[in-house]
């Protein structure tokens, strides 16, 4: 059956469309923190953000049902569904950052968000790390690091060192954030003499994509003192650490301890249903409204605010940011249990943990890849990030419970045990 499948994806899709694992899973439902697949085995998720409250939580399948039973259409007809829901999402935010712009995407969200700098500020340069992922149109692709584009990375683009525990900026740890923040100004420089300016600076707040660094709160300090005084804005992208997942705050940006100008979000908002949306002050918002005439069919229809809403009150009703916290924290002390040679670092921050894997002071690209296969055939889905893939990536839905937690351990001890030292 699978192998139908991929010839048939082949056929119909083009070539290189990914998929997870050597062995593709045949999914074909989910319920909590759990996957089945065709053959009706179970597979526990600790990979997937995107189902946020759990697979098909029954609060948001019917508040969907409801809703598109009822009306769905775009947002130039008055609805109070957007409105709701962006009362209620403004209220969990800080620094004045106070006005909704809904799209289906975090790619489009994020789009949006360079406009919006580029509309206070009048100028189009941009900066990001150089190992990062903020999405797939042309104008966040060429802040991503994955392929360059056709004809070259941008002029009007800058991408700074990455943070890293492994090989950190500056020579340590100490020294790192204001390597980074050092780095942050010369691009800046760079982007002002090249003539573009420089518009804004997006990152995500625990850098997810970079393997999670083991960054502290105040780490970005040095470089926000960097960015206000150049006159730039700063648009943290929540997509990953938001919505309670970090547990100990509701957002990335505050854990970390700065102000952003605009935030992004994506996948965990509608809990499967694609909905996403921007945040930003006031004065932003009036700042890119007037500059540009947008508009989103989809953006903001009350089947996605509906869903939106319901992903809400299900983290509030079933204390899902608390469960994060409580849960993460005892995910993180079974991690640090599993004793291997390979392991140079484990790290988590709620229900987002990551083990480094290193050999020799390198990174342990391959063997991080087999701990992926070995769990996915012990029917434990997760993933691998960091510049070279060495590091192992856990974020299941924030339903996960101890003996789920317990599972997974126990797997993974297992898949250890079977990697050479």
């Amino acid at each position: 059956m699978e192998n139908e499948l991929m010839a048939r994806r082949a056929r119909l899709l083009g070539p290189n469309v990914p998929t997870f694992y050597e062995q593709p899973v045949h999914i074909t439902r989910g319920a909590g923190a759990y996957l089945w697949d065709a053959q009706d085995q179970r597979y526990l998720d600790a990979y997937n953000n995107v189902a946020h409250v759990g697979h098909c939580h029954p609060r948001v399948v019917r508040a969907i049902a409801d809703q598109a039973a009822t009306l769905n259409t775009h947002t130039r007809y008055l609805h109070e569904g957007i409105l709701d829901y962006g009362e209620a999402l403004v209220a969990r935010l800080d620094h004045g950052l106070n006005q909704l712009l809904m799209t289906c995407t975090g790619s489009e969200a994020n789009d949006v968000a360079l406009r919006m700098a580029q509309a206070v500020t009048g100028k189009r340069g941009f900066i990001a790390t150089d190992n990062t992922y903020h999405g797939n149109t042309t104008a966040v692709a060429h802040l991503s690091t994955r392929r360059p584009p056709i004809g070259g990375w941008p002029d009007h683009i800058r991408r700074v060192p990455a943070p890293d525990s492994l090989a950190p900026l500056g020579g340590s740890l100490d020294a790192q954030p204001r390597a980074f923040a050092a780095n942050v100004a010369q691009a800046i420089a760079e982007l002002e003499t090249s003539g573009h300016g420089f518009a804004g600076f997006m990152l995500c707040p625990i850098f997810a994509n970079e393997g999670m660094p083991g960054v502290t709160p105040g780490f970005l300090n040095p470089t926000v003192e960097i960015i206000r005084q150049a006159g730039g804005l700063i648009i943290a992208d929540e997509v990953q650490p938001g919505f309670g997942r970090i547990g100990s705050h509701f957002w990335g940006h505050d854990w970390l301890g700065f102000a952003p100008d605009v935030v992004t979000l994506g996948k965990p908002m509608g809990n499967g249903h694609p909905v996403a949306g921007v945040v930003a002050r006031a004065d932003v918002m009036a700042a890119f409204r007037e500059a540009f005439g947008y508009f989103n069919t989809f953006g903001g229809n009350p089947v996605s605010c509906a869903a939106a809403m319901a992903v809400l009150q299900v983290i509030d009703d079933e204390e899902l940011q608390q469960n994060a916290a409580e849960i993460g924290a005892y995910l993180l002390q079974g991690l640090r249990s599993i004793e291997h040679p390979l392991i140079a670092d484990t790290r988590g921050l709620g229900l987002f943990a990551a083990i480094e894997l290193a050999r020799d002071g390198q990174p342990a690209s391959a063997e991080a890849g087999q701990i992926v296969e070995a769990m996915r055939n012990r029917h434990v889905l997760m993933g691998r990030v960091g510049r070279a893939q060495h590091i192992l990536k856990i974020r299941p839905p924030l339903v996960f419970s101890r003996q789920e937690v317990d599972f997974l351990i126990d797997q993974l001890r297992a898949s250890f045990a079977e990697i050479p030292a």
